[in-house]
């Protein structure tokens, strides 16, 4: 689904990612673990050209593929790349309108005015978001109303309204109690049957939950890319097995 080859990446004299060769599966959830700082973020960004908002970050070698198309190429349309690829932030960010107008934000901006089209929307979204029993006799009000982890759940949900082939989840629990938290992995176990899943965390106990795969970044570079459970049973590399086992991180 997504392939990355040799790719350097700088903020401006920086280096930040070093020779990262990597290939994504579709429809598994594949998770980037490392200490602060060690480019798993930055290489996250990569994926929708997020950093392109950025002065001075640019890929100085390398390429990213999503489906064979090198996603810099110049007849690609960011905005386009950007509805394929959708985003989950760390911090929850719903925008300061209704619970429907935050999930059909996206359609919206697309030209989509079909009310039913729309309704539908709603509903599906955020049934594939575990939301719309919680929310749907209140479909009106302001989604800042909702708890945290309903609003990161309306997030997802506003992310898929758009249809994106591959959903990428910066920390998306780091800001939640433990029970939104676990509403949250248990949904990542849904939506890889239609979404391709990549996600950042800190949390080792959350990758082994979630992933298939799990790719151990250190000071920008890749250290080591496997199965989840052999990452966290039987590493290869004695760097990876000591940031798992807790000896350093």
């Amino acid at each position: 689904m997504i392939e990355i080859g040799n790719l350097d990446f700088h903020y401006g004299p920086s280096q930040a990612l070093h020779d990262i060769t990597l290939n994504i599966a579709e429809r598994e959830v594949t998770a980037f673990i490392g200490p602060s700082g060690c480019g798993k973020s930055t290489l996250l960004r990569c994926l929708n050209r997020m950093n392109d908002l950025i002065d001075g970050a640019r890929i100085s070698r390398g390429a990213i593929r999503i489906r064979g198309v090198d996603i810099h190429q110049r007849d690609v349309e960011v905005m386009e790349l950007r509805k394929r690829v959708g985003m989950v932030f760390q911090k929850s960010n719903p925008f300061p309108k209704s619970i429907y107008e935050n999930v059909v934000y996206g359609l919206r901006l697309q030209g989509v005015r079909d009310k039913t089209r729309l309704d539908e929307a709603v509903e599906t979204s955020l049934r594939g978001a575990a939301l719309w029993d919680e929310v749907k006799d209140r479909l009106h009000a302001s989604g800042l109303s909702l708890s945290g982890g309903q609003q990161q759940r309306l997030c997802i949900a506003r992310t898929i309204a758009i249809e994106p082939e591959v959903i990428l989840m910066d920390e998306p629990c780091s800001a939640l109690d433990p029970i939104a938290t676990a509403k949250v992995e248990e949904l990542i176990h849904q939506l890889k049957l239609r979404y391709t899943i990549v996600i950042v965390t800190h949390n080792m106990q959350q990758a082994a939950r979630c992933s298939d795969r799990t790719a151990f970044f250190y000071l920008g570079k890749l250290i080591e890319f496997a199965p989840t459970r052999e990452i966290f049973m039987t590493p290869s590399n004695p760097q990876t097995e000591a940031y798992v086992s807790g000896r350093f991180g």
